[in-house]
């Protein structure tokens, strides 16, 4: 068996109380499964992207015309008093929104008694196919359970089988989710619960608080035996295996909807292997359309091993490799074009209540996205298009109501189904840079795949409006300069206003953060206008914008200031790295460009680490790991994911926000909440450290760690549509690189890591580290003597 896409586990779920969370995922972009991989009472949490529950939407009242005063006594120093203007200003106007949560489906349930105990337990994921494997012996007899979600037939496909003397015996059943997974008091459950099982097929059903009924229909087929219904479910005796296929629906009327899923399931053939080929051959597609391989040792080990062996402080290549995998399976699972976005808990949320499950456009929505460009998986961006242009109405209700600005305002957490503020706190309704670095994403995937059609249809028409939003809403200075006023950098205190951990007032003005997103915006909409023959009339109005935003400033220490106004320290007791957003995400600011202001930057970073690791959060160990790999310090970058996997990491392998058991590494809360967007951060950040790419120019390994001597990688996907694979060996003073272009021929520069000194084969040494290549739609090898030991 090929281990490398392996995650295998000698435990089942084991997180007392919220076993979900140590759940092995599958899922196909719209429903996802979660195995928890017990032997007797086996559970699989299923989840579907629309079902969503709890929110309340209410009308936006309009407080624009408190933004004077809020400017007023920011002018005066008075901070603390215009923090609390306009939320008090809603709740005075009776504005008590709610943020929806994800409601889980429900629960898949498998009885099987044991004749003995157990042996020879594994669980495991196969990443390649998205099969979640549970394995045990029970005397002579081994048992499997194996199970997908269709990418292809949108279902959820289970296969009980054994090889031994002894038979299947099994009971199964659908029911709500286990009701103790909440963590706040007054949760109202959805009613109406019924199951009923006719023939081979059982029913479930619920019913939302919207009045809506929600459920699934379970088909199962099992070969040899018999089966038996009543009223605890469908049983099945003396099977040699048990096939069950499972359809969903989020709202409509039960008896309608199963009737439906009854027929589409009969449709559907009654074998394991057939459902998976196609839906691998869907799945695989997309998963192996790039490859990261370290040629790591001790792949066969267990996820519990491979995390021991990295608690002591060096973080095995194959966990390296599993990890980079792992982040990119999870957004093929739970993201796909015509779908909802992922959000911070994928498709595998087990609370009623879940914390932060929703998609956080001042740091998370972007990480978990990160890599989808660069590692090959472009369509799974237009998730996050349909889901902002749905909601535009919605955001510019925000700007108006909010700031009686034109344009749109993206509130930094939103949910499905609308785009309205729905969290006061001061530091999102003051945040303002939600739209321009969603527009970043826009630009970036015209970018790589060059589809004009899209930067004029899509992404073009959306920047407009994030750049009409700052046209009303900054203003001038006395030395006429652009001010941003009311401000914040997510989501931090300002160090004069800082009063220790827990302590929030983030209102100020000119947060760095605000003018390295409004420039990057205005160049590439000015950049973009012109490719498309756009806007022509406003060009001049935003080059203006352009001029005026004012130089980032320095510290006495050397480090880029994270607030442009004197009236705001510094604090670098925090987990945001906002202000480094020129280097990353943004590539305004480099060492080549600019090198005393890049130092400036990887100062910034240095102090986030030192300073404040016991602040960090596991997600923001993966964005330093990226803004490591960005400045060219690959050991750097590799020591943080080594640092996230000692303090964030589960067993299964999923990521979280803080660490649980009191390690001294990240932020201390009473809860540690399920954050997949490190996982995701882990896997940009490799790919970060691979390639780095401006339309043109092509750096080849910026950051490559030291240990990794050994690997290949690719085809990675670059700016101005180049795709690149790499393969390296330090032994052989080997670096070979093949490159392709997607959109016929152009010429590049070839920018080669500094250990690259001659061609192979040739006796010609490099004067320079660039090189010109000329590429077509044909593949192009380069080999190049590679000697890092002399660098």
């Amino acid at each position: 068996m090929n281990t490398k896409h392996l995650i295998s586990m000698n435990y089942p779920a084991s997180w007392w109380r919220s076993l979900w969370r140590e759940a092995l995922p599958s899922g196909n972009g719209r429903m996802g499964a979660a195995v928890y991989g017990g032997v007797y009472e086996e559970t699989i949490l299923l989840n579907h992207e629309n079902l969503w529950w709890g929110g309340v939407t209410l009308p936006l009242p309009d407080v624009s015309d408190r933004l004077p005063e809020v400017r007023r006594l920011l002018n005066e120093g008075q901070a603390s008093e215009a923090d609390k203007l306009l939320p008090d200003s809603l709740k005075e106007q009776g504005y008590s929104p709610k943020l929806a949560f994800p409601l889980p489906l429900g629960d898949l349930k498998i009885f099987m008694p044991l004749c003995q105990a157990f042996r020879s337990y594994k669980r495991s994921l196969q990443m390649e196919t998205g099969e979640v494997s549970v394995v045990w012996t029970d005397g002579d007899t081994k048992y499997e359970r194996r199970l997908f979600v269709s990418r292809t037939d949108d279902t959820v496909v289970l296969e009980i089988r054994k090889s031994g003397p002894q038979t299947i015996e099994a009971r199964l059943c659908m029911q709500l989710h286990d009701q103790r997974d909440f963590r706040k008091p007054g949760i109202v459950f959805p009613d109406s619960e019924e199951m009923k099982c006719t023939g081979d097929t059982i029913y479930y059903a619920a019913q939302n608080t919207d009045g809506n009924d929600f459920g699934g229909v379970a088909r199962v087929i099992n070969r040899g035996g018999q089966t038996g219904v009543g009223h605890a479910g469908l049983t099945v005796k003396e099977a040699d295996s048990v096939l069950v296929i499972v359809k969903l629906f989020t709202h409509g009327k039960r008896n309608n909807e199963w009737r439906r899923l009854k027929e589409e399931l009969s449709f559907l053939p009654s074998c394991y292997e057939s459902l998976l080929s196609r839906h691998v051959t869907e799945h695989g597609r997309l998963f192996r359309s790039m490859e990261f391989d370290l040629y790591a040792a001790s792949r066969e080990l267990s996820n519990e091993e491979l995390l021991l062996q990295a608690y002591q402080g060096e973080t095995p290549d194959a966990l390296m490799e599993k990890m980079w995998a792992y982040g990119r399976y999870l957004l093929i699972s739970s993201s796909r074009a015509e779908g909802q976005p992922c959000h911070l808990y994928g498709l595998w949320c087990g609370d009623y209540d879940a914390v932060w499950a929703f998609h956080m456009v001042n740091e998370n929505l972007q990480m978990i996205y990160w890599q989808a460009l660069s590692g090959n998986m472009t369509e799974l961006l237009l998730a996050v298009f349909n889901y902002m242009e749905t909601l535009m109405e919605d955001f510019r209700v925000n700007a108006r109501r909010l700031y009686g600005c034109r344009g749109i305002f993206i509130p930094a957490p939103s949910v499905p189904g609308s785009g309205l503020l729905k969290h006061t706190s001061s530091h999102i309704i003051h945040w303002t840079g939600g739209a321009g670095w969603v527009s970043q994403h826009y630009y970036d995937y015209y970018l790589h795949t060059g589809d004009m059609e899209f930067l004029q249809d899509r992404a073009l028409p959306f920047m407009r409006e994030a750049v009409l939003f700052y046209e009303d809403f900054f203003t001038m200075d006395e030395d006429g300069y652009l001010m941003s006023s009311p401000s914040n950098s997510p989501e931090n205190t300002p160090g004069n206003y800082w009063k220790g951990p827990g302590m929030s007032m983030g209102t100020t003005m000119n947060a760095t953060m605000d003018f390295a997103i409004a420039k990057e915006l205005l160049t590439h909409l000015i950049e973009g206008a012109q490719s498309a023959g756009m806007y022509t009339e406003d060009i001049p109005r935003w080059r203006e914008m352009l001029d005026r935003i004012p130089p980032y400033q320095i510290t006495e220490d050397g480090a880029v200031r994270e607030w442009m106004h004197p009236f705001f320290e510094d604090n670098d007791h925090h987990r945001h790295e906002s202000h480094v957003y020129p280097v990353f995400p943004g590539n305004e600011v480099s060492r080549d460009k600019d090198p005393v202001l890049f130092k400036a930057f990887v100062k910034s970073i240095e102090k986030r680490l030192v300073i404040g690791l016991k602040e960090q959060s596991g997600w923001s160990l993966a964005h330093m790991a990226n803004n490591y790999a960005r400045m060219g310090q690959g050991d750097s970058a590799l020591a943080c994911l080594e640092t996230l996997s000692r303090s964030c990491v589960m067993n299964n392998l999923i990521t979280l926000h803080n660490d649980w058991r009191s390690m001294g590494i990240g932020v201390d809360m009473d809860w540690a909440p399920v954050q997949i967007d490190a996982n995701m951060g882990w896997t940009s950040a490799i790919q970060e450290m691979l390639l780095f790419s401006i339309p043109g120019e092509l750096y080849i390994l910026p950051a490559l760690p030291t240990r990794w001597k050994k690997g290949t990688a690719g085809p990675l996907l670059a700016r101005g549509g180049v795709e690149c694979t790499l393969d390296w060996d330090e032994s052989e003073e080997r670096l070979d690189i093949s490159l392709r272009s997607t959109k016929g021929s152009q010429l590049i520069d070839l920018i080669l890591p500094e250990a690259a000194v001659g061609l192979k084969g040739s006796t010609v040494k490099f004067q320079s580290r660039l090189r010109q290549v000329s590429l077509s739609e044909d593949l192009l090898h380069w080999s190049v003597i590679w000697k890092r030991e002399l660098v």
